[in-house]
């Protein structure tokens, strides 16, 4: 007759605990921050169909590090969640609070009841009207949920990158500024012996929640774009002026997607100002 082998809860725990720190540690590293604009994203990443950061809701994103397939199974599960709720109520009940708190239940109960946990740690991250109205929530294996004061990073050498993003993240910062102290934090680790090292724009995967949407705030930046922004250039990636012709280069053309909400205040205003019949 077979015996099983007695490990106390607590050591299970630790074991769990051990495994899912391990698998995020080897993962790139991604930083969540607030500016004057909106909250920028920027993640490594060297696939282009993969993504680690993406549009949940509205005014609502999200970011991740760790085993792909596990946070993509969350994001998935979070944008059904967005819509039922906006679909059932009214698209600006959707909040990132709620979508955290809901994040946090899944993650934990993952961690206690099954026999591995999902090594994953994300970010979900609500743009306000302004810098101080922006909400980030990092959510970590077990379930934990912390509301991070404007700037995060994820993953890898994680408290490392923090370091640089606390001195010198600033909430009124540009987007080009943004980007850049993106980069020198997330480029500050990794090199040979510690050093720091040089961080290529097609390595980098970078989105913001512009603050100054009406409806659907999430927008990528990419090719010519990005590599302005990377250069110093402050008009790169920074939402058209009205009237002013998108050129080809913009983010926005991107798939086409619409940028407005039927349920936003904005829209509703104009539609009570059409005359009737």
């Amino acid at each position: 007759m077979a015996m099983q082998f007695y490990a106390s809860p607590e050591q299970i725990m630790r074991d769990r605990s051990e495994l899912a720190r391990k698998g995020i540690a080897r993962g790139r590293s991604a930083v969540v921050l607030s500016y004057e604009g909106g909250v920028l994203f920027v993640a490594e990443n060297l696939s282009s169909t993969l993504h680690k950061v993406s549009e949940i809701y509205d005014r609502i994103g999200f970011a991740a590090v760790g085993r792909y397939n596990e946070f993509e199974n969350l994001r998935r599960a979070g944008v059904r969640m967005a819509d039922l709720n906006g679909l059932s109520y009214d698209r600006r009940d959707v909040n990132g609070l709620a979508l955290a708190n809901a994040y946090a239940q899944t993650l934990g109960a993952i961690f206690t009841e099954q026999s591995k946990p999902f090594e994953v740690e994300i970010c979900v991250a609500e743009v306000g009207a302004t810098p101080e109205d922006d909400a980030l929530y990092r959510l970590t294996y077990d379930g934990s949920v912390n509301d991070e004061p404007g700037r995060m990073a994820m993953g890898g050498q994680a408290e490392s990158i923090s370091g640089v993003l606390k001195a010198q993240h600033r909430p009124e910062m540009s987007l080009s500024e943004a980007v850049r102290v993106a980069m020198q934090a997330l480029s500050s680790v990794g090199g040979e012996g510690g050093a720091s090292r040089t961080i290529a724009a097609n390595q980098l995967e970078v989105a913001v929640l512009d603050r100054r949407r009406v409806g659907r705030t999430f927008r990528r930046i990419t090719g010519a774009a990005l590599t302005a922004l990377l250069d110093g250039d402050a008009s790169a990636g920074a939402a058209p002026a009205p009237g002013r012709a998108q050129t080809p280069t913009m983010p926005t053309e991107e798939a086409n997607k619409p940028i407005t909400s039927a349920g936003s205040a904005d829209l509703e205003g104009q539609q009570s100002e059409q005359p009737e019949g």
